[in-house]
């Protein structure tokens, strides 16, 4: 009489489905904590301009952003000149004061002198109202400034 048997049929048994839940909820978990969220939906167009020398910004330092652009297809109703958006809201130059002293409010006090302003410009608007939002910044004493931009060649801004 042999030891071991060989096994009559050849079935193959049931995969064991016991651990799929705990592996579905591991994933989200992950997709949850890896997933970085929209902090404000644009009410603009935004085509960044291109430009050949950039800086990548450490994310070490706080950093507001402010945007201007033409209104969006869903906002034609605020007209069709370059708005300015702060946070989810248009707004007014006269209110980038209040907005910076307003994010200066929100961080811990030895963050506050290393706070960026970073404008993100449309390519198509006019210089004229970035150059009123900076003289607003200075007056709010904020002097740390950047202009977001895609890298490419700045001939293309002109298309």
């Amino acid at each position: 009489m042999s030891k071991f048997k060989k096994k009559k049929g050849g079935e193959i048994p049931a995969v064991n489905t016991a651990s799929l839940p705990d592996i579905v909820f591991m994933l989200l978990f992950f997709f949850m904590v890896a997933t970085v969220l929209r902090e404000d939906t644009l009410k603009i167009e935004n085509q960044l301009p291109f430009a050949d020398q950039i800086e990548k910004l450490d994310k070490k330092n706080p950093v507001s952003y402010i945007y201007i652009g033409k209104p969006s297809e869903n906002y034609k109703q605020f007209g069709k000149e370059a708005r300015i958006q702060l946070n989810d809201q248009f707004a007014a130059v006269k209110d980038v004061v209040p907005f910076v002293n307003a994010e200066r409010a929100l961080l811990r006090e030895e963050l506050v002198p290393f706070l960026t302003m970073s404008l993100k410009v449309d390519h198509k608007s006019n210089m004229g109202i970035v150059g009123d939002v900076k003289q607003e910044l200075r007056k709010a004493n904020a002097l740390k400034i950047n202009y977001t931009t895609r890298q490419g060649e700045s001939s293309k801004n002109n298309n």
